[in-house]
């Protein structure tokens, strides 16, 4: 195929850009990963840092012209701090992947041992064994075993996981590393008694908060560092409605080893206009959080018995389904058979979800292909405004397509109006501008 003469390529570019932003004001985004972040978390990432470096830690820049970035990097942290009760923070990684891979340098060796979730389990693909090409596996040369898992609580069998432990410390296998947190995080995980396990036997403990830092920061989940984890890690921009990015909490005592797993291990530049961002929605988080992260697990549990109401079965119900944003749901034995066919129906109705493992699936011959269920998260309706009747009414619109068979065009414009009042960001400073407007600086 002859490439696009330039000039073409470059109004193309554009225009695509133009629709996707339209096409957001338009659908209902229930991707439990995502989130919209405000107009003042966007300019803080239009700003003259993103093209400037500054390796090292503020004040100990390889790099000259920092006096504003470090002044920028250091507020940074102490937003976090402040905002997470930590005694230290570092928002310089660039991703939660690497802010993980950062704390496991930090705090292990090659061939040391972990244990996590697995896959099927919730567990994040930067978690896996060496042959799935998992980040710990893969990258840093860990040997991981998994928690026992409880698929009717979708938690950690906490009984059974200490049993195992116990197994493998009297059998000469120790665990280095204990990582809570997970990707299908619906409910709180036993960190107390984790964390107790790993002091009695010598280990480290990180958290992995990526999906519910927002529900953390503001008191509405669980609070890690105070029961009794050393790290904290999670991603910026899931319930934490920043820049994509990620960032690290912990105690004093760790803070030399784990800015070094950063830089120079892992990082160099890393993303100054993004940190830059992070300040800004720290900030937000500080005066809005509180009221947010309540409704974004309030709006999770009314869409979760709404669903059901609707037919859908909704995982632990007998639970109140979740006490997060996310929820999880089986959907083999409804007409479309598995997750790809309705996560691609849906879409074209302008719903926005993702297909997800069920912690069965595997036994039961599926993959992650056509697993047997759905994921679904309220963080950036919420975001946007939304709540209970607004929950009931998602509810009958994902009813229409995968129960009642519905033209996905029909529902889509159904979509489309519904969305029509929800076009600015609440839970911020500065909402001047729609949240998907499209900014036009050419």
């Amino acid at each position: 195929m002859k490439p696009p003469e330039a000039r073409t390529a470059y109004k193309q570019l554009f225009q695509l850009l133009e629709q996707h932003h339209n096409w957001m004001q338009q659908t209902i985004n229930l991707i439990a990963s995502e989130n919209v972040h405000s107009p003042a978390v966007r300019e803080a990432m239009m700003v003259d840092f993103s093209d400037r470096y500054a390796e090292g830690w503020p004040g100990e820049r390889v790099y000259a012209g920092c006096k504003y970035i470090d002044q920028v990097e250091l507020l940074a942290n102490e937003l976090t701090e402040k905002l997470f009760r930590a005694e230290f923070a570092d928002v310089r990684p660039i991703s939660g992947v690497l802010a993980n891979l950062s704390v496991l340098t930090a705090f292990t060796e090659p061939g040391d041992r972990m244990m996590c979730l697995s896959i099927p389990t919730g567990g994040h693909i930067s978690s896996a064994r060496h042959k799935l090409w998992g980040t710990a596996g893969r990258v840093r040369g860990l040997k991981v075993q998994y928690f026992k898992y409880d698929e009717q609580e979708l938690n950690i069998d906490i009984d059974a996981t200490l049993r195992r432990i116990r197994r493998l410390e009297k059998s000469g296998k120790h665990i280095d590393i204990y990582m809570l947190g997970a990707s299908v995080f619906p409910f709180p995980h036993p960190v107390k008694e984790i964390a107790e396990i790993a002091d009695e036997f010598g280990a480290y403990v990180n958290y992995d908060a990526a999906h519910v830092a927002g529900l953390v920061a503001t008191d509405n989940f669980q609070d890690p560092l105070r029961e009794g984890t050393d790290s904290m890690t999670f991603s910026t921009h899931k319930t934490l409605p920043g820049p994509q990015g990620g960032c690290i909490v912990s105690h004093e005592k760790f803070a030399d080893r784990i800015k070094k797993g950063v830089f120079p291990a892992l990082h160099s530049n890393h993303h100054l206009h993004h940190v830059a961002a992070k300040a800004v929605v720290m900030a937000e988080m500080l005066a809005f959080g509180e009221k947010y992260g309540k409704q974004v697990v309030l709006n999770a549990q009314t869409l979760g018995q709404a669903l059901t109401e609707e037919g859908f079965k909704v995982l632990a119900e007998h639970k109140g389904f979740t006490k997060s944003h996310v929820l999880l749901i089986e959907v083999a034995d409804t007409p479309l058979r598995h997750g790809r066919a309705v996560e691609e129906k849906l879409e074209e109705a302008n719903i926005i979800i993702n297909r997800n493992l069920l912690p069965w699936d595997k036994r039961m011959g599926r993959d992650y292909v056509k697993p047997g269920g759905i994921r679904l998260g309220t963080s950036e309706m919420t975001r946007l405004g939304m709540g209970k009747p607004q929950m009931i009414q998602i509810a009958k619109f994902l009813r229409r397509i995968v129960f009642d068979n519905e033209e996905p065009s029909k529902v889509a414009r159904d979509v489309t109006e519904f969305r029509r009042p929800f076009q600015k960001v609440h839970y911020a400073f500065d909402t001047t501008r729609d949240a998907y407007e499209y900014v036009r600086l050419r």
